[in-house]
């Protein structure tokens, strides 16, 4: 008997929630699963943006893809959110946690207000969003959690402060919970992104900042594509990736490498 091969990339009517889905990377990961038959939940604080990219995906794909409107700070926001999730497509099969700011600075000229704001929405919410899909999940015995680290969770850059304990506490967020929910077959990883150039990253890329410590980093020496963040997302939402449990899945143009 064949082994499936690529069949385990087919994810045909599951249902894939992705939190700051309506740009960047967390669309062009939604786009990713939707290409591989999923249906997409797009949350975004922004309606009209989850809803308009909700709609290009289905006209690309073909697939069902729905805009939600929510805030990852919000305990209320994110159970709302799972719970519309099961009441329109009857099941939660993965969460990709991609909602998550930037503020940069020297330490000294940060304020406590900027940490506590990186830290609530790129910590507190990845907690809160997982922790209200896990309910469902461990009813249904499986789901995927997929978290998005950064390679600033595993190394660090000056003037990143914020960014950095957040990214690292992700990393140490994802193995606690992959070992607390792997024996409800629920696997959680996480993907460490190196120098994607969003939205957030364009303010960097012609700076010297930039060239030095992002570009000079990589050993592709340049940005990623943001097709490039796709193939990892696919995968670990995927059967593919049955048998791994709190993995770190670095796409960072050979950062971590040197």
């Amino acid at each position: 008997m064949p082994l499936p091969g690529i069949n385990q990339f087919n994810l045909t009517d599951r249902l894939s929630i992705i939190t700051g889905g309506s740009k960047g990377l967390g669309l062009a990961m939604a786009a990713g699963l939707a290409s591989a038959g999923s249906n997409v939940m797009l949350v975004s604080r922004t309606l009209a943006e989850a809803q308009d990219a909700a709609a290009a995906i289905t006209n690309d794909f073909g697939v069902k893809a729905v805009g939600f409107q929510a805030d990852v700070r919000s305990q209320s926001d994110m159970e709302k959110m799972a719970s519309e999730a099961m009441s329109e497509f009857g099941r939660i099969d993965s969460l990709i946690n991609s909602a998550g700011i930037n503020i940069r600075g020297p330490i000294d000229e940060l304020t406590l207000s900027d940490f506590g704001e990186v830290m609530e929405i790129n910590v507190t919410g990845t907690w809160l969003a997982s922790r209200a899909v896990t309910p469902f999940m461990k009813e249904a015995s499986t789901g995927r959690i997929i978290n998005i680290a950064s390679t600033l969770g595993v190394v660090g850059v000056p003037n990143r402060t914020p960014y950095a304990s957040s990214k690292g506490a992700v990393v140490q967020m994802t193995r606690a919970l992959s070992l607390e929910l792997a024996p409800f077959n629920i696997n959680v990883n996480a993907i460490c992104p190196g120098p994607f150039l969003t939205q957030m990253n364009v303010p960097i890329a012609n700076t010297e900042d930039g060239k030095k410590f992002i570009i000079g980093a990589t050993a592709l020496q340049r940005w990623g594509e943001l097709k490039e963040i796709q193939g990892a997302a696919i995968f670990l939402a995927s059967d593919a990736a049955s048998y791994m449990v709190g993995s770190l899945v670095t796409v960072d143009g050979g950062w971590t490498a040197q």
